[in-house]
């Protein structure tokens, strides 16, 4: 009954919103981040019922790649009342995934059960444990129920509405035949050819999209990158494309919290077989072969750069992925000021890739509007997560249509207009905005100017921490030497939450409040701000440091520390002492010539071991963020000397570290502070 209810207002909503979405009719302008009219009339095309009522599955179509390697595909297509696919070629959306396209297809299954599917995702949009101590719950919940699982498997409304979609296994995964390659430059070459086999089926008009969340965020601004003629939209949910400093090796902190997860699942799903073909005696012998060559792909790295003390003695694969300008570097490393395709990027300030995600944005050459950003307050896994009320974003599955439909379906529906920034502000709302985090022009009225904030040991009195310092407007004059050493209490932090993808964010007294991490750092500080600051673009913090042995690894946050004391992270950064060589060409400063974007080359060859007991200056980057500071709230920047779960030094530079205390050295000739881009008078 409510389903049919629903069903009715939509097409009632249709109705009136009919002249807006026909490609015949100028669409009325977007307005705000949730749309406004044009928003609303999104929302009703996607909810509305479609004009195919079926769907056509043809299952793992072979697709054979240039080198003989044959991948797996199924082909999704809108079908009449009696099953049969229609006829009239149409626009294909691709979706390359290392996660099997089995666990798409039943995750997709799941969200088509009439009745139970529906009731469930209304479930997960109302669940809402808000100011409980699980209100990271309600991220998650409300995310599955906005579109992202659709964006994530199939998107039936689409397919319906007159699309075909296309989900293959890429390499090495799934029922594909090979190697897998790990987003490298054989694997880009197959989405390349996936793209122009799509193209040139009877059952596509030629015009490709791509679509798809995480690994298939990535394969889409890779392939966007290489231009192919047919790919003319893509919708990339928490993308990368800075694949080492985003995730693997951060400042040379390897990911040991997300990527032994991320391994163990994508080698353990490809081992599983099609059942099908080995019920019928007809099991790919090729498949089995290739898995049986390598079942557990870089598995034995992993262990190795754990396992091995000495950095001579490394896994040379491990080198490889540790040395700047090597062939797998140059492959994870992308370079978006090549593309020309219409681009929709969706993030979160606390995502895997929040590095890169602004980065994309500011880099694709393309006019605002043909490109777009939206930045939520969200995980890697809990993406779209507010939605359906004024003022919020449209669900990611209605963008995700509004995006196709435009450009390819040449649909004048206004989604050009929207953005093309849209932020969540952590501590606000959710604005839009003309340009975000792109390289700083300080005299255009408006944006944020940069400004040093120090470091300073005079007392707050506002934290429990190991050292509770200040952080100052003005350099101050004393001299002092603040100690922390490595401990357990990151544990339970934000940047484990975020190293686990979000599965830790429900735990809301450490993903929310860093208080309990802060009993083993050092804080410091500001005096409240007097009237609303936003804290808007890239920051960087330079710490002159003290090593007790060779090498050391240091962690920065920068948070929002409440009246009531709760203490929030706006970002977070890290970087092993050794690895402090910048990499200039490819880094920014403010106008003052501090670096806004110091960016290391996290490289083994440029390593310089740290002498004991000598003074080493760090630059340390942290993601672009936007928020909000509240009066009364005071900025704050934690130190740390370690950051496990979510980054783990490889044993040999572990070992230089010694897991020995590290020391901020506060110094008037060589300050400590962060360079932090302001909006607005704080009053200090």
């Amino acid at each position: 009954m409510k389903h049919a209810l629903r069903a009715t207002v939509a097409a009632l909503a249709v109705a009136v919103l009919a002249p807006f979405l026909t490609s015949g009719a100028a669409a009325v302008p977007p307005t705000g981040p949730d749309g406004g009219l044009a928003g609303a009339a999104w929302v009703a095309t996607q909810d509305a019922s479609q004009q195919y009522p079926n769907i056509h599955i043809q299952w793992d179509v072979p697709i054979t790649m240039s080198d003989g390697t044959v991948l797996k595909g199924n082909v999704y297509r809108p079908a009449d009342a009696s099953g049969r696919p229609i006829d009239t070629p149409t626009p294909t959306v691709v979706n390359l995934t290392p996660y099997t396209k089995l666990v798409s297809n039943l995750a997709d299954h799941a969200q088509s059960i009439p009745g139970l599917s529906d009731a469930l995702i209304q479930l997960f949009r109302q669940i809402d444990m808000s100011g409980t101590p699980l209100s990271g719950v309600t991220d998650l919940t409300k995310a599955f129920g906005g579109g992202e699982l659709r964006n994530f498997t199939v998107d039936r409304q689409l397919i319906k509405s007159g699309y075909s979609q296309l989900v293959v296994d890429v390499r090495g995964t799934g029922f594909s035949q090979g190697v897998w390659d790990m987003l490298r430059g054989r694997e880009q070459q197959d989405t390349v050819e996936v793209i122009d086999w799509a193209a040139r089926q009877p059952w596509s008009n030629g015009r490709i999209g791509m679509n798809g969340i995480s690994y298939s965020g990535i394969n889409q601004v890779q392939a966007a990158e290489k231009r192919p003629a047919a790919l003319q939209a893509i919708f990339p949910v928490v993308p990368g494309s800075d694949l080492v400093n985003d995730v693997l090796a951060p400042g040379g902190g390897f990911g040991f919290n997300f990527i032994p997860l991320w391994l163990t699942a994508i080698n353990g799903l490809k081992l599983i077989p099609d059942l099908a073909s080995v019920l019928t005696g007809q099991l790919d012998t090729t498949w089995l072969a290739d898995r049986a060559r390598d079942p557990l792909t870089f598995m034995d790295v992993l262990l190795n750069v754990y396992t091995t003390a000495r950095m001579e003695d490394l896994d040379p694969r491990a080198k490889e992925l540790l040395t700047d300008g090597s062939q797998p570097r140059r492959d994870w490393l992308g370079d978006p000021s090549r593309i020309q395709t219409p681009t929709f990027v969706t993030g979160g300030w606390h995502d895997l890739f929040t590095y890169s995600q602004s980065k994309i944005y500011n880099e694709i050459p393309l006019p605002p509007g043909q490109k777009q950003l939206l930045m939520g307050n969200t995980y890697h896994i809990n993406s779209g997560n507010e939605y359906g009320k004024p003022g919020l974003p449209p669900r990611l599955d209605v963008l995700q249509r509004a995006w196709f439909d435009r450009w390819l379906k040449d649909i004048d529906n206004g989604i050009e207009q929207y953005g093309p920034v849209t932020l969540r502000q952590q501590g606000g709302g959710w604005i839009t905005t003309d340009s975000f985090a792109a390289p700083a022009d300080e005299t255009v009225s408006g944006q944020a100017v940069h400004r040093r904030m120090y470091l300073s040991a005079a007392p707050s009195g506002t934290a429990n921490s190991l050292y509770d310092g200040s952080l100052t407007p003005e350099a101050t004059g004393e001299t002092a030497r603040v100690t922390v050493a490595p401990g357990l209490t990151s544990m339970c932090s934000n940047d484990a939450a975020q190293g686990s993808a979000g599965a830790l964010s429900v735990i809301d007294g450490c993903a929310k409040d860093s208080r309990i991490q802060e009993l083993n750092g050092l804080t410091f500080t500001s005096a409240p701000v007097a009237e609303p600051i936003a804290v808007s673009g890239r920051i960087a913090v330079r710490l002159n440091t003290v090593q007790d042995a060779a090498d050391g690894y240091w962690v920065v946050t920068v948070n929002d520390v409440a009246p009531d004391g709760r203490s929030s992270v706006l970002s977070s950064g890290q970087l092993m002492a050794s690895l402090r060589a910048i990499d200039d060409a490819n880094s920014t400063k403010s106008a003052s010539g501090d670096y806004t974007d110091p960016r290391p080359f996290t490289s083994l060859d440029q390593r310089q071991l740290t002498i004991p007991g000598e003074a080493t200056t760090l630059d340390i980057a942290l993601p672009a963020t936007e928020s909000i500071l509240q009066p009364g709230h005071r900025l704050r920047v934690d130190v740390y000397a370690g950051n496990s779960p979510k980054g783990l030094p490889i044993l040999p530079m572990l070992i230089d570290t010694g897991l020995r205390p590290q020391h901020v050295q506060l110094d008037p000739d060589r300050p400590s502070f962060v360079n932090i881009p302001l909006r607005g008078n704080p009053g200090w």
